[in-house]
Formats: C-alpha cells, sequence, structure tokens
C-alpha cells in the first residue's frame, strides 16, 4: 500500500486543517490508520488512529477533543479533522497503516506540513 498525505498549510490559531491519507495498492479499510506529528529534533508523537477492527478512535491528550479521525471509505481516505489549532501543533504530520491500534506502523506517507501562526 502507497499512502498519500495531504492538506496541510498555514493557518492561525483557533484556526482548522482537514489532512487527508489517500491510499494506493490497497483498501484501507484492512488496516488501522494512525496519525503522527514529528517538529524537527523532537520524537515523533502519535496522535491518533483509527481501528480496523471495530472502527474506535483513540486519541494522544495533547488533541483530544480538538482532532477527529475517520474514515471516507468511497475514497479509500482517512482524515483527521484539526480544529482549535494551536502554535503548538505545528509540525510534519504524517500518516501510516498498521494491522491495528497498537501493534507496529508499517507503511508510512511523506509529510505534509502543518504550520500554525499565533
Amino acid at each position: 500500500v502507497q499512502l498519500q498525505a495531504s492538506g496541510g498549510g498555514l493557518v492561525q490559531a483557533g484556526g482548522s486543517l482537514r489532512l487527508s491519507c489517500a491510499a494506493s495498492g490497497s483498501t484501507l479499510d484492512y488496516y488501522g490508520i494512525g496519525w503522527f506529528r514529528q517538529v524537527p529534533g523532537k520524537e515523533r508523537e502519535g496522535i491518533s488512529c483509527i481501528s480496523s477492527s471495530d472502527g474506535s478512535t483513540h486519541y494522544a491528550d495533547s488533541v483530544k477533543g480538538r482532532f477527529t479521525i475517520s474514515r471516507e471509505n468511497a475514497k479509500n481516505t482517512v482524515s483527521m479533522q484539526m480544529n482549535s489549532l494551536k502554535p503548538e501543533d505545528t509540525a510534519v504530520y504524517y500518516c501510516a497503516t498498521s494491522p491495528d491500534c497498537g501493534y507496529d506502523y508499517d507503511h508510512w506517507g511523506q509529510g505534509t506540513l502543518v504550520t500554525v501562526s499565533s
């Protein structure tokens, strides 16, 4: 499976963005999909996951209540709606597949940059 993340950009604090993770070569229904972010010089942070087995969603405390991950099966895409963005959300965002949430991630898309200005 090949993944393509998109939707990043520049937004003011308090604004919203919607990231998409589009797949080719396989159906995303079969995979748990996670979103991660990384700031240069810092460790990669896992921020959300949607389960392949029961559709449950999981969030890091840093984004809980502000970000929502969802599947768009007709588009073979997983999206993440990001609301109430903060400057500390600035990072490169990546999506990845795993057998399910909590398992190792094995296919990664290229990142998309999100910049939140204060």
